[in-house]
């Protein structure tokens, strides 16, 4: 698996024409990260055979984890020793102490020093607690430090949304040392669920510069998830730019992005092959895809697409493949075909060419929502027609989603409970000690158990509005998430055999479920890979051979036009009904945790996107609804 990151000059060929930093994609974060981790361990193995030390720069965040388990493994495994290691982290927060469980101290240890050998005195991490005039000097000696024992054999990268590396935001020099930085509102932003809230992150760090990172003898940038998407074309494809500092890594010789299918999206070899002259498979969704791109290019509808327009376009080969005039109705025929009003499939009608079958005519529907919250968001308006055709409509809360909950919300609740019930006095006194004034994430399992009841009776009202009863309503509270801490745990067995007794018990003939790969350390990833570990395992029972599922994505993203399977238009009467649903959820409303960059209320961005889909699909010459839901189909 070495030999994939040899690096190789970009550019060369084609496919890479347009690339300017060497580039290799994997199908998945998991297997990118054992190559990396193959390509360190044998690079400290070769500096130990010739009695060298190997100097690491290394980087946090949740990017390199699964690289450093990997490194671990080999450790306890094959023997590898870090003895001849010596270490240098890429950046601390400012200011922090060591022992503060959000500092990169804290991450390093927790995730790689703790578990191999490696020597204390070879550990060099910027100091956070450091006093304000005692920054400037330390970084001078940061910087000596790396320059005594010969420099940086390899370096370890992420890439922050924002573009940078390291800490070194939008705007930083090509010259720049270690020194102390001021963080970007995105990066404070991305940080927030670690820090249990926006305000509570840090506004300033210590980071290795551009120039120290420069000069590492081997450059390593890992990037993971359909958010890393735009800055990893940016940085690759786009001009050297100070408004984005990974750009920078264009100027060095030995500099490789180890990528899954997500980060790469956008890559002209991947999201417009044709462009590159990449050779195609011209299936359905290669031809929608070139077609939905020819469309937007041209500002035509399909049916109106010209010979000219192909071969203008580099579509030259798709023409010769078949008659233009095909290949429009073909395209236009399946896009036509995903449009249905009945998700459940439709009742006494040839379903040959719709997405659904038609039978049987009432459905066992289950529901996965990774919390409280995602399936009115993501698929409210489908859901309500699920309801109103008369399926059987189950819902399943994979996770409690409790530390999105506010301080301010569970203290409301507290109070009103405290003036209404009585014995639990002292336990309701302590949690609501705990809460006044306090900004930060509470920590405590009574705090968060509370705030897991408070999702949980605001989704039951949500779905009550849909027409669901109770009974129909499962609250999985998979033990990866309940830890009560901010900090989530791998899952185990637990989680597994939890997913699939509920699959079990409902047998379903659909399964719905978050197919938002976006961040693949996210909850809603974690929660979409059980799911597909439990079909594994119960691909074989007799009731699994009729069942379908179809994934939905969160309120971020949307699936593109090429891989929708299943498009439900909405009127503007179950737009209004599917924000009712959302305004259930109180404590996700106005003071929303976990915000992100966008401001406005979910059921505003969702609104906006499914608007969005319709114009797509009015654009391409289909009929003009006021909305859609869309979900792709899932093979086990």
């Amino acid at each position: 698996m070495i030999n994939e990151l040899k690096h190789n000059k970009p550019g060369l060929t084609q496919e890479t024409s347009f690339e300017k930093i060497h580039n290799v994609i994997f199908n998945n974060s998991i297997e990118g990260s054992k190559a990396v981790a193959r390509e360190i361990a044998d690079l400290i193995t070769k500096k130990k055979n010739k009695k060298e030390n190997c100097v690491l720069g290394l980087a946090t965040g949740s990017s390199p984890i699964t690289i450093y388990e990997e490194l671990v493994k080999i450790h306890r495994n094959e023997g590898l020793s870090f003895k001849n290691v010596i270490t240098f982290n890429l950046d601390e927060y400012y200011p922090i102490s060591i022992d503060n469980k959000e500092s990169y101290h804290s991450f390093m240890h927790e995730h790689l020093f703790d578990h191999i050998d490696i020597l204390e005195e070879n550990i060099n991490i910027p100091k956070g607690d450091l006093k304000e005039n005692e920054v400037k000097e330390f970084c001078k000696n940061y910087e000596k430090k790396i320059s005594d024992v010969g420099g940086l054999d390899f370096q370890l990268l992420g890439i922050g949304r924002t573009g940078h590396i390291g800490f070194n935001e939008p705007g930083s020099s090509l010259n720049s040392e270690t020194r102390l930085v001021k963080l970007d509102f995105l990066t404070r932003t991305d940080a927030s669920k670690s820090f249990g809230g926006f305000e509570n992150v840090l506004k300033t760090a210590i980071t290795m510069g551009v120039s120290t990172i420069l000069k590492a003898k081997r450059i390593v940038l890992i990037a993971w998830g359909e958010n890393k998407s735009e800055m990893v074309f940016k940085s690759i494809e786009s001009e050297i730019s100070q408004n984005v500092t990974a750009s920078f890594l264009q100027t060095h010789k030995n500099a490789t992005f180890v990528l899954d299918n997500g980060s790469a999206s956008k890559l002209t070899k991947v999201d417009t092959p044709w462009i590159v002259g990449s050779k195609i498979q011209w299936d359905e969704e290669s031809k929608t895809r070139a077609l939905n791109w020819l469309c937007t290019k041209t500002g035509k509808s399909i049916l109106r697409l010209s010979l000219t327009d192909y071969n203008e376009n580099h579509l030259s080969d798709l023409a010769a493949l078949q008659s233009i005039h095909d290949v429009n109705l073909e395209v236009f025929n399946r896009l036509q075909r995903a449009i249905t009003g009945w998700p459940g499939g439709k009742p006494n009608a040839d379903d040959t060419n719709r997405p659904e079958r038609a039978n049987p005519k009432r459905k066992k529907v289950l529901i996965f929502s990774p919390h409280p919250d995602d399936d009115v968001i993501s698929m409210g308006g489908t859901f309500q027609r699920l309801v109103d055709q008369g399926h059987d409509v189950h819902v399943v809360y994979q996770t409690s989603g409790n530390i999105a909950v506010s301080n301010d919300s569970v203290l409301k609740f507290l109070e009103v409970y405290k003036d209404i019930c009585e014995g639990k006095e002292e336990k309701i006194k302590k949690a609501i000690n705990l809460l006044v004034d306090n900004n930060e994430i509470i920590e405590d399992r009574s705090v968060r158990d509370i705030a897991g009841k408070i999702r949980e009776k605001e989704a039951l009202a949500a779905t009550r509005y849909v027409g669901l009863v109770d009974s129909k309503v499962h609250f999985l509270k998979l033990p990866f998430y309940e830890t009560g801490r901010i900090k989530k745990n791998k899952p185990n067995k637990n989680d597994d055999n939890l997913m699939i007794d509920i699959i079990s018990k409902i047998k379903p003939h659909q399964i719905y479920a978050a197919g938002d790969l976006a961040d693949p350390h996210g909850t809603h990833a974690v929660c979409i890979q059980l799911l597909f570990k439990a079909l594994k395992k119960l691909k074989k029972e007799s009731f699994m051979k009729d069942c379908w599922v179809w994934l939905y994505r969160g309120a971020w993203h949307e699936w593109d036009i090429h891989e929708i399977e299943m498009a439900v238009p909405m009127s503007p009467q179950q737009v209004l009904k599917k924000r009712k649903s959302i305004f259930f959820h109180k404590s996700q409303n106005n003071s929303v945790m976990f915000q992100g960059e966008d401001k406005r209320e979910f059921w505003e961005r969702v609104e906006e996107r499914n608007r969005d889909i319709a114009k797509q699909y009015r654009k391409l010459g289909m009929a003009d609804y006021q909305a859609m839901e869309t979900f792709r189909r899932y093979h086990f």
